[in-house]
């Protein structure tokens, strides 16, 4: 029988040694080439920056780059892997560096698409931005590697996307192909840095390179705990890129920021990385829900508060009034019934479509680690209670150790191991990978 222990709520931070900042050198790809659209003329936009925020606490690297690199943009042939978090003061980057006289050929545009409008796991298409005529060519679509005739009349790429510190995320697969593009090629390669809204603690399983995927593509835990910057930097200098090629790759770091700051405290306004993640809290409690989307468990898509609640038709623990709030590992939930529907731009086809389901919404923050045990807690009395419903269907889907990054997490669940022996199990490679990691912070 499972048993969530009751605890006292603990607010932790984990913190993260500090590593010397650091730049790169270059090198090599292969993918099917991506035919351009048609050029436009490029409308310069007239643009007026908004006053900064007085009380915020972080200068974003896409500002430390209007502010002091501008010059050694001068005569580039410039390329921009971005997407709707990628503003200054409200401002769209592209827009920026086009009315400071930056040279940008195309824009390269990853899943969800340069606006975000598009469901997770909808193929982007090239297109036209309408605002300002460039070429956006899609980096979710036929191909996810930019090709060598993407890159040959450019001299650099600038990649500028707001990430939310999960190895499921799919914006950091994107940089990776774009990095190790940009070495073959012989191109340079700039990251303009972010806050890491989960840069404060690593956890969870390291994913096994036999799991590799889009969702997933080197062996790192689901919490990594490092800004795009960091992994970038991470990736390039360990060889993970095809081949062991290296980009010239390029850090604009963030000023203000350090690896103890929850994203409240960074004083930047939230905008939603992908459809689904529209809250900060949606986004700290993403690593310990991700791994019931490959399962009979709904986590809200087709809702407008995704990642802050789980449930389903057939889940009826909690409901009916059984009990008014509960906890496991400290981490707070209520009795929560919700119906998902068709929401075009974040959920076309949600799970349990129109359908009532009953389950739970979080209420609180825990520290990573009781964040972890309750994730695993309640994917355990999940699938109990499916299983005690003979569903007539497998709880697991046939992806599910792409999620996980493993094989044994599924097993472990089905076998009834207590949460703290599957965290437990984790720790070799967690230990592993935090050694690596240290080597490559730039932030204390």
């Amino acid at each position: 029988m499972l048993r969530i222990p009751l605890l006292i709520l603990i607010i932790g931070i984990w913190g993260c040694n500090p590593a010397s900042n650091t730049q790169t050198n270059p090198t090599s790809p292969e993918d099917s080439t991506q035919s351009l659209p048609e050029a436009q003329p490029v409308n310069t936009p007239k643009i007026t920056l908004e006053p900064p925020v007085e009380n915020k606490a972080v200068t974003i690297g896409a500002e430390v780059l209007i502010q002091s690199h501008l010059a050694a943009l001068k005569g580039k042939k410039v390329a921009v892997i971005a997407n709707h978090t990628t503003l200054i003061q409200g401002t769209h980057l592209v827009d920026t560096l086009l009315a400071s006289g930056v040279q940008i050929q195309k824009v390269f545009a990853p899943e969800h698409g340069f606006r975000g409008a598009a469901d997770a796991g909808q193929k982007i298409d090239n297109a036209t931005d309408p605002r300002t005529g460039l070429p956006i060519l899609s980096l979710y679509g036929k191909s996810r590697k930019p090709s060598a005739e993407n890159l040959a009349d450019i001299d650099l790429v600038i990649f500028d996307i707001q990430d939310i510190g999960s190895r499921h995320y799919t914006y950091i697969s994107t940089m990776a192909y774009a990095m190790e593009a940009c070495a073959e090629q012989g191109k340079a390669f700039w990251v303009l840095d972010r806050p890491n809204p989960n840069g404060w603690y690593c956890d969870g399983p390291v994913l096994s390179l036999a799991h590799s995927s889009f969702i997933g593509l080197h062996s790192v835990p689901i919490v990594h705990g490092m800004t795009v910057g960091e992994y970038a930097t991470m990736v390039n200098r360990e060889g993970w890129l095809k081949n062991g090629v290296q980009a010239e790759l390029t850090v604009i770091t963030c000023k203000g920021y350090t690896h103890d700051m929850r994203w409240e405290e960074t004083g930047l306004p939230w905008v939603a990385p992908s459809p689904n993640i529209p809250t900060a809290y949606a986004a700290y409690l993403y690593p310990a829900l991700c791994w019931f989307e490959p399962t009979l468990v709904s986590v809200g898509r087709g809702t407008h508060e995704a990642f802050t609640f789980i449930g389903a038709p057939w889940f009826l623990r909690y409901s009916e009034g059984r009990v008014e709030s509960s906890s496991a590992y400290g981490l707070k939930f209520i009795p929560f019934a919700f119906t998902p529907v068709s929401i075009p731009g974040k959920s076309t086809y949600p799970k349990y479509q129109d359908e009532e389901c009953q389950g739970i919404k979080f209420t609180n923050q825990v520290e990573g680690k009781n964040l972890f045990l309750a994730g695993l807690a309640l994917l355990e009395l999940m699938y109990n209670e499916a299983e005690s419903r003979d569903l007539g269907k497998p709880f697991f889907t046939g992806n599910f150790e792409r999620w996980a990054g493993n094989t044994t997490l599924q097993q472990q669940i089905q076998s009834q191991q207590e949460p703290e022996a599957i965290y437990d199990s984790w720790q070799e490679g967690l230990a592993s990978f935090q050694s690596i990691r240290n080597k490559y912070l730039l932030y204390e």
